[in-house]
């Protein structure tokens, strides 16, 4: 019998697994936000933290193409068996990065580098249809008002060039299944004429020091003793807008232990 249940519960996670790893859609009143993602390996030690990629996707949708106000403050809460070092880290400050380009910007903080992505966002002046703006984002480990803090570069150089640094604070609640919260405020876009619609983040740093391995991200597999594999909360994201709505949606994963 315990055969059959281990047999059972492995195929329950395969297939949970797989119809889980779809982005989720969360909004509600023609405002809505896809948030997708996760995590490789997913085989990953029950009682070690290990070094792994993690990878976040956010779209704003709206109905019928309006749109959308803007976004104003957005965080990602990771779950507690998922960690963030820096410990030997370069440390990237705010100063380095503003009114640079993506090369100058790799330039001065490559060392502190732990992140990529892209984004896209509409320009609409009145009267004028809107006008995309696509560009590279690069995420660096940093400080912002004396506290830990991801630093997100933004740099858009077609139709027009335009560079927007974003701070991710970091901290880590004591209680709850959520051990790290990166949150930061969205400051306006070309005067509000702006507007995004799509980003995306890997984050993939590993690094030596002192003769040591570390990862910027690292996990394990917190499945219970005796049991394959688990599923869990992975991500938890909030999206606040400047019409008061705010939409949270959380991204369930599944891990197997090796």
């Amino acid at each position: 019998m315990k055969r059959i249940a281990v047999i059972g519960l492995l195929l329950a996670t395969a297939l949970f697994g797989a119809a889980i790893a779809r982005a989720e859609l969360a909004g509600e009143n023609g405002l809505y936000v896809s948030f997708g993602g996760g995590f490789a390996p997913r085989s990953l030690p029950r009682d070690r933290d290990v070094p792994v990629t993690v990878n976040l996707d956010t779209s704003i949708k709206t109905e019928g193409g309006k749109r959308p106000p803007q976004l104003r403050r957005i965080s990602f809460e990771v779950n507690r068996y998922g960690k963030i070092s820096t410990i030997g880290l370069p440390a990237c400050d705010v100063g380095l990065l503003e009114s640079t380009n993506t090369q100058v910007a790799l330039e001065r903080c490559r060392p502190a580098l732990v992140g990529r992505g892209q984004f896209a966002a509409n320009v609409q002046f009145p009267d004028r249809a809107p006008f995309p703006v696509h560009g590279q984002m690069l995420a660096f480990n940093g400080r912002s008002h004396g506290h830990p803090a991801v630093l997100l570069h933004i740099h858009g150089s077609s139709p027009a060039e335009v560079t927007v640094v974003l701070a991710f604070t970091i901290r880590h609640p004591a209680k709850g299944k959520f051990g790290t919260v990166l949150s930061a405020k969205i400051p306006r876009l070309a005067s509000d004429l702006g507007y995004v619609t799509h980003v995306s983040l890997v984050f993939d740093r590993q690094y030596e020091y002192r003769g040591k391995s570390y990862s910027f991200l690292s996990a394990r597999c917190a499945a219970p003793s005796g049991f394959p594999g688990a599923i869990f909360s992975f991500t938890r994201g909030t999206f606040s807008f400047a019409n008061g709505q705010q939409i949270v949606t959380t991204l369930t994963r599944n891990c197997t232990v090796r």
